[in-house]
C-alpha cells in the first residue's frame, strides 16, 4: 500500500466533463468495475459524487498498467492523468461524466479490499442482516448514498426554512426525568445517585413547552427521541424528530408553518411545488369514511355505512350485530367482480389478521343481481337499498364487515389499502397532505378502568368544551391535528394548556391525582403558575418523511445505522453483555439473569 504523498485532489468524480479535454487532473476513490479489453484496461472510479472512467494503456505507460493488472472490486486508489474525450460510439449517456475518460500517468494504491459480502455496483437483493451487518458497505452503493445525500438536503433545508421564520434552535437534554408519554422508556442507572434513573426522551415536550414559558417564542430542534416499543417498518427505538413549539399563535398559524415548510422541503429536495393550503378533515369524518384517522386519500373505496339499512334485516347476522350497539359497514371494490375464489379466500385470512371473524362479499351481476352465498338471506328490496348505497353495477365487487366500530373500522380500513395495492392504485410520485383535526381528547381504556389521553395530558381541550370534562369527558373535543402524507402521520401536534387551573382539571379528568401529578410533573405545574404564555406546536416524524420522499419502503433505508425489528445492531452487536464491575458500579446486581 502507498501513501497519498503529495498527490491532492483536484476534482471529484462527477465533475469532469468535455470541456475539462486536456487538463491534468488527480482522482480518488474506489474501484467499482474492472474491465480487460485486449490489453487496455478500464476502470470505474467511484466516490460520494459519481463514477469517472480511467484507462491504463499499455502504450501510454506500461509500468502503471501492468500495475494496474492486480486492482479489484472496492480497491481504494488515487490517480493522475490528462482528460481525453471518449471516442464517438463510446459515449456513455447513463453517466454524467460519459463523454470522457482519464488516462492514468501515475496510480497509487491507498489500501486494498477483501471481496465483499455482496456487490456493490447494482441494486442486488441482500438480506436485511447482512447490509446492516456492513452498514459502510451498503452505504457505498449509488442507490443507498443517494438516500443520504437527499437526507442532508431535507435537513438543511428544514433549517433555513425554520431560521427564516425566526425560530431558534436549542438542545434539550438527552438524560432527562421519567414521565408517562404513551411507551416504555429506555434508562439510563446513574452511578453518582445510586438507585436512581434517568430516562432517555421520548420527545422533548416538556422541554418545548418551559421554552414557550422562558419567552423564546419559536424554538426547533432536529432531534433523537427515544420509545422502546415493538418495532415495525415505519419505527425504530431511536429516531428522528423535527421539533418546534411557538407562543401566541393559533391552530391557523401552525397550519400555516407546517405547510409551508413541507412546500420549501419539496421544493429543495424533489424541485416539485406542493399545493397549499392542505385539505382538512375532522377524526370523526376520517373514521367514518376511511376506517382510520391516517387515511391515504390518494385513490377512493371509501367506507358506506349500512346499519340503518339492515338493522332490520332478514340476514340475522347483520341485524344481532346492529342490536348489540355494532356496525355494519362495506366497500365497494369497483371492477373487481373477476376475483377468483382464492382471491376472496386470501381476501378473508387477511381480514382475520386483524380481528374479523369472516369477510361478507358480493359479486354484482347484470341488472344488479348479487352473486354471494349471502345472497338468500336478504329480500331484493334490502339487496337494491344496500346496492344503491354503495353505487354499485355491474361487476362491481362488495366488501362487507359486521362488528363492532373499532374492529369494522380497522379491518376495512386494511382491506381498503390491500386492494390497492392489488389494483396498483398507489404512485410513489404522487404526494397527497391532508390534515386530521378535532381528535377526542380522551378516551376510555378498559384494562385501567379509566381515561387516558389520546395524543398527551397537556394537550389543550376545545374551549367550549371544557365543561364536559366534569360530565362527559369522552364527548370533548381537543385542539390537536396530525399531518397525514400518502396515508403515513408524517407529524401531529397540539396547542398546550398553559394555566395550571385547567391542567389540574385535566389530570383529574384522568385520574391523576394531585400527589401523582406533583411527583411526575412539579416542574412544568410551577413554570405554569410563572406567566406561561398560551402556546403550541408540532413533531414531524423526519424518517418517516424521508421514506416517502425517497419512495422507499422501510425507514431502516434512510437511517445511517439502524436497529433490527428485534431492536439489535447486526454491525456493533449492540445490545450486548458488559462487565459485571460495570453492573456493580451502578448498583445493579451482576446476576440478574439468574433471578428471572
Amino acid at each position: 500500500m502507498e501513501s497519498m504523498g503529495d498527490l491532492v485532489r483536484t476534482h471529484k468524480c462527477n465533475d469532469l466533463r468535455q470541456t475539462d479535454s486536456g487538463d491534468q487532473v488527480t482522482l480518488m476513490g474506489w474501484v467499482l468495475r474492472r474491465r480487460d479489453h485486449g490489453g487496455v484496461i478500464f476502470i470505474d472510479l467511484r466516490d460520494r459524487w459519481g463514477i469517472t472512467q480511467v484507462v491504463f494503456n499499455p502504450e501510454h505507460n506500461a509500468e502503471v498498467h501492468a500495475k494496474a493488472h492486480g486492482l479489484r472490486s472496492e480497491w481504494v486508489l488515487a490517480i493522475r492523468g490528462r482528460v481525453h474525450n471518449r471516442p464517438d460510439g463510446m459515449i456513455n449517456d447513463k453517466l454524467a461524466t460519459g463523454s470522457i475518460e482519464v488516462m492514468v500517468d501515475e496510480l497509487r494504491i491507498l489500501n486494498t479490499s477483501k471481496t465483499p459480502p455482496f456487490p456493490l455496483d447494482e441494486e442486488t437483493e441482500v438480506s436485511d442482516n447482512l447490509r446492516l451487518q456492513y452498514r459502510y458497505l451498503d452505504m457505498r452503493r449509488p442507490g443507498m448514498a443517494d438516500n443520504f445525500i437527499m437526507r442532508h438536503k431535507a435537513a438543511q433545508a428544514i433549517r433555513t426554512f425554520l431560521n427564516d421564520e425566526n425560530f431558534l434552535e436549542i438542545e434539550t437534554p438527552m438524560l432527562t426525568r421519567s414521565t408517562p408519554e404513551g411507551a416504555r422508556d429506555y434508562l439510563v442507572p446513574s452511578r453518582v445517585n445510586a438507585g436512581k434513573f434517568y430516562a432517555l426522551p421520548q420527545s422533548p415536550q416538556l422541554f418545548k413547552q418551559l421554552l414557550m414559558v422562558a419567552g423564546m417564542d419559536r424554538y426547533y430542534q432536529i432531534t433523537k427521541c427515544f420509545r422502546d416499543e415493538d418495532l415495525r417498518a415505519d419505527r425504530q427505538p431511536e429516531f428522528t424528530h423535527v421539533d418546534m413549539e411557538l407562543s401566541f399563535v393559533n391552530e391557523e398559524e401552525i397550519y400555516h408553518i407546517g405547510e409551508e415548510m413541507m412546500a420549501t422541503l419539496f421544493r429543495a429536495t424533489h424541485g416539485l411545488e406542493i399545493k397549499t393550503p392542505f385539505p382538512r378533515m375532522s377524526y370523526d369524518e376520517a373514521v367514518h369514511r376511511f376506517g382510520t384517522d391516517r387515511p391515504d386519500i390518494r385513490f377512493g373505496l371509501e367506507l358506506t355505512d349500512l346499519t340503518d339499512i339492515v338493522k332490520d334485516a332478514s340476514f340475522k347476522v347483520f341485524r344481532q350485530v346492529v342490536e348489540k350497539g355494532g356496525v355494519v359497514k362495506a366497500i365497494n371494490a369497483k371492477g373487481c367482480a373477476t376475483f377468483s375464489r382464492k382471491d376472496l379466500d386470501d381476501l378473508t385470512d387477511f381480514a382475520g389478521n386483524y380481528g374479523a371473524k369472516g369477510l361478507a362479499w358480493v359479486k354484482v351481476k347484470a341488472d344488479g343481481e348479487w352473486q354471494s352465498p349471502i345472497a338468500k338471506f336478504f329480500k331484493d328490496e334490502e339487496c337494491a337499498a344496500m346496492t344503491a348505497a354503495l353505487q354499485a353495477e355491474e361487476g362491481d365487487l362488495l366488501l362487507f364487515q359486521a362488528d363492532n366500530p373499532a374492529i369494522v373500522h380497522q379491518v376495512l380500513a386494511e382491506i381498503r389499502l390491500e386492494l390497492a395495492r392489488r389494483l396498483a392504485l398507489l404512485d410513489k410520485n404522487e404526494f397527497s397532505f391532508l390534515w386530521i383535526t378535532d381528535f377526542p381528547l380522551v378516551e376510555y381504556d378498559q384494562e385501567l378502568k379509566r381515561h387516558t389521553s389520546v395524543h398527551h395530558p397537556f394537550t389543550m381541550p376545545r374551549e367550549e368544551d371544557i365543561p364536559l370534562l366534569d360530565t362527559e369527558p369522552a364527548k370533548v373535543k381537543s385542539r390537536a391535528y396530525d399531518m397525514v402524507l400518502n396515508g403515513t402521520e408524517i407529524g401531529g401536534g397540539s396547542l398546550r394548556i398553559h394555566q395550571k387551573e385547567l391542567q389540574d382539571k385535566v389530570f383529574a379528568t384522568l385520574g391523576i391525582d394531585e400527589k401523582e401529578a406533583n411527583d411526575k410533573f412539579s416542574f412544568l405545574l410551577k413554570a405554569l403558575e410563572l406567566g406561561a404564555p398560551p402556546h403550541g406546536g408540532m413533531a414531524f416524524g423526519f424518517d418517516r418523511l424521508m421514506m416517502i420522499l425517497l419512495g422507499r419502503d422501510t425507514i431502516r433505508d434512510v437511517i445511517a445505522f439502524p436497529k433490527t425489528q428485534k431492536a439489535t445492531c447486526p454491525l456493533t452487536e449492540a445490545p450486548a453483555p458488559v462487565a459485571r464491575k460495570q453492573l456493580t458500579e451502578l448498583y445493579l446486581r451482576p446476576d440478574w439473569e439468574d433471578k428471572k
